[in-house]
């Protein structure tokens, strides 16, 4: 199990933001985690980097706490509001990414990351705050992809990006995919989700409503697609609780 969450809780001062949360990912699988903008999603992505405390449950990477540093050894992470160091060329970004990673790539594998990306050499020489919003991610994405880690946590990866960036940046996944990358991200543009993921959470009120194959959210929920059954599932939920 690359990611294990149980019973995980946090808490802003009286506000509970995640309440009871159970979730797996295993080794391999592309994991997507919905909801609306707000909901938490980006509160447990940075519970399980540690990067903010838990108040109450174990999260586990690989079978180790993930409040082992070693543990998030295998990792690359892209955060929901990703902004490179302002000083930096698009070039230089990458290069120091790739130190930081400790990864071997070659300049070939760069090359066909970045083209593959649509980052040409040109925009690469820039100043990394004269790119636009879709560049800049475009940026943070090539980072993750070049890092050669296992598993790659991204929050939002796709926002910002236009229709074709967004095709190109499938491309990459399903490539990494075939590689046998895991991929845990979130996203509130549920036919991503629908694509790319083989399992899936939907996360509202604090809470996972559901977890599993899109293929069964749609069947429980009688959707003809993911969106129409996360529609469904939540006016479920909403009436259960006025219910009890």
């Amino acid at each position: 199990m690359m990611i294990k969450c149980e019973k995980v809780v946090k808490r802003y001062v009286d506000k509970i933001v995640l309440d009871g949360i159970d979730l797996e990912i295993k080794q391999g699988e592309f994991f997507g985690l919905v909801g609306i903008n707000g909901c938490g999603k980006s509160t447990l992505i940075k519970a399980v980097l540690d990067l903010i405390g838990i108040d109450g449950g174990m999260i586990s990477i690989e079978g180790r706490s993930h409040r082992k540093v070693n543990a998030r050894d295998n990792i690359a992470y892209l955060p929901d509001r990703f902004s490179p160091p302002v000083h930096l060329r698009g070039q230089d970004f990458i290069q120091y990414m790739l130190r930081l990673h400790g990864s071997r790539c070659d300049q070939r594998q760069i090359e066909q990351i970045l083209d593959g990306l649509e980052l040409d050499k040109t925009v690469m020489q820039e100043s990394v705050n004269k790119l636009s919003k879709g560049m800049t991610q475009k940026l943070g994405l090539a980072s993750c992809l070049l890092s050669g880690k296992s598993l790659l946590i991204l929050d939002e990866p796709m926002s910002g990006l236009d229709p074709r960036a967004r095709f190109l940046f499938k491309q990459q996944l399903a490539r990494l995919k075939q590689q046998g990358a895991t991929v845990f991200f979130s996203s509130h543009v549920l036919a991503d989700v629908e694509e790319m993921a083989d399992s899936m959470a939907v996360l509202h009120n604090s809470r996972v409503y559901f977890s599993g194959t899109p293929e069964k959210f749609r069947q429980q929920y009688q959707g003809e697609n993911v969106e129409q059954a996360y529609m469904n599932c939540i006016d479920h939920k909403v009436a259960e609780s006025k219910s009890d």
